[in-house]
């Protein structure tokens, strides 16, 4: 049974509301809309995070759908699939853990800039060496396991589709290839914004199929982003 993850699309960062999309994610959004209704198996079922970025995320892909002429299940909203706070880890890791380098990167909009200090704070949660978090990183873990069981379980009916965001994806990831936390670090920073991410069910656990990849943005790379 196949269950495929996508990550919301481009939110606002650096606006005084991110958890909404942007324009360019609403174009995100709808291009992969339209791709989906074009080459992906009928969804018998659909489950997406309790943040606005992937209901609007879901949407735009609704709207491409119905455009096309195909159906789309009602979705099951599900708060395990939201993503963890961003704000706060970095926060904790400003206050209890960064250097003057990691807080010079603070606040740019270029991901070379921004990431290393992203790498370090989410890191140094991982190894569970910042206090003043409101999830601790194995807390984060079991939430996200907890999502994609579910997520397996609803897929009885045939294949689902999985709307939520970069650190829940990035570690359900890790843990279907039974690698080190760690390293959902890396595959965190790594994902793109509205990418497609296969997953398989065998024996009622999640395995690794595919990753971060973007069919429905490949004709133009200024459509691609991190943040």
């Amino acid at each position: 049974m196949a269950l495929l993850l996508v990550r919301h699309a481009q939110a606002s960062y650096g606006s005084a509301d991110y958890d909404r999309l942007s324009p360019l994610g609403w174009t995100q959004a709808g291009l992969l809309g339209r791709w989906l209704a074009e080459h992906a198996p009928a969804f018998a079922r659909v489950r997406v995070g309790a943040m606005r970025r992937h209901r609007e995320t879901l949407e735009a892909i609704r709207t491409a759908y119905a455009e096309a002429g195909r159906d789309l299940p009602a979705a099951t909203e599900d708060p395990d699939l939201n993503e963890f706070d961003h704000g706060a880890v970095v926060r904790a890791f400003l206050a209890e853990r960064a250097d003057a380098d990691h807080r010079a990167r603070v606040g740019s909009h270029d991901p070379m800039v921004l990431g290393p200090m992203l790498h370090a704070a989410i890191l140094a949660w991982a190894r569970d060496e910042l206090e003043a978090v409101p999830e601790r990183w194995a807390a984060f873990g079991e939430r996200v396991a907890g999502a994609g069981a579910a997520a397996v379980a609803a897929g009885d009916a045939g294949p689902v589709l999985v709307v939520s965001s970069g650190g829940v994806i990035a570690r359900l990831a890790q843990q279907a290839l039974e690698v080190p936390a760690v390293r959902a670090v890396d595959l965190n920073l790594a994902i793109r914004n509205a990418s497609i991410n296969e997953f398989v069910a065998r024996q009622g656990q999640l395995r690794f199929g595919s990753y971060n990849t973007l069919p429905h943005l490949a004709h133009d790379r200024r459509l691609w982003t991190h943040f």
